[in-house]
């Protein structure tokens, strides 16, 4: 009688016995574990493409023989990563200074204050665009746990409840429904685990991506400014 009672516990029992608040947490235990690993895939893949995209862009950019030649190939070339969209925006803006100065404000400071301007605009939008689902999986890393935490307590509240109205309150007949809402807590660990660890390496690789991309911003302010691509110094925004 032991055994088959047993064997009717488990997480499909605790969900037939379960109330609104319960399914409630599984629904919200459910949302957040979706929409974590739809991040974490997404993710991924833009990144890497994005690393490949670039990488062959800056391996073409630095051959070209000099900085019109790369501009009039920027030009056939499509905008596919922060690099190139960076290195168009710079190329763009020393052109419009020279074009324009004397009748636009935002380039009457000089080439180098408007060139600034326009490549720290181009970071910050590269910074706002990878920070893109982190929130989400903050989010989920960090309330994920309580989640199931309470979702435990509400389920071993009601099973005493029931366990009290019944009046059997031996071990064996406590065990098995505490054993199940235990199942909420196992679940906020299984949603929270995978969000923080995608959380930590997307935050690295955004971090090391930024830096890259700030290195080959000073380099286009050199080759805009002052040098020509063969004469710009160490290449600091290569990726190779």
């Amino acid at each position: 009688m032991e055994s088959a009672a047993l064997n009717h516990l488990g997480f499909a029992h605790f969900l037939s016995q379960t109330d609104g608040v319960g399914k409630a947490v599984l629904g919200t235990l459910l949302l957040l574990s979706v929409a974590s690993w739809y991040l974490i895939v997404t993710r991924a893949i833009a990144n890497t493409l994005a690393q490949k995209r670039a990488a062959l862009f800056l391996a073409d950019f630095w051959d070209a023989p000099s900085l019109q030649d790369a501009s009039s190939a920027l030009a056939a070339q499509p905008v596919d990563n922060a690099f190139t969209e960076l290195a168009q925006q710079a190329l763009q803006a020393a052109c419009d200074s020279e074009a324009h100065a004397p009748h636009r404000l935002a380039a009457a400071g000089g080439l180098g204050e408007f060139l600034t301007r326009v490549l720290r605009n181009g970071i910050d939008q590269e910074a706002a665009r990878v920070e893109h689902g982190l929130t989400v999986l903050a989010s989920a890393g960090s309330a994920a746990p309580y989640v199931g935490l309470f979702g435990t307590v509400w389920g071993i509240y009601h099973a005493l409840v029931q366990i009290g109205l019944s009046g059997q309150g031996t071990l064996d007949k406590v065990a098995g429904p505490v054993g199940e809402a235990l199942i909420m807590t196992a679940l906020g660990l299984a949603v929270a685990i995978p969000a923080v660890l995608a959380y930590n390496a997307f935050n690295r690789r955004n971090r090391m991506w930024l830096a890259r991309l700030d290195a080959f911003a000073h380099d286009l302010y050199v080759l805009s400014t002052v040098g020509s691509i063969r004469s710009a110094g160490p290449r600091a925004g290569d990726l190779r």
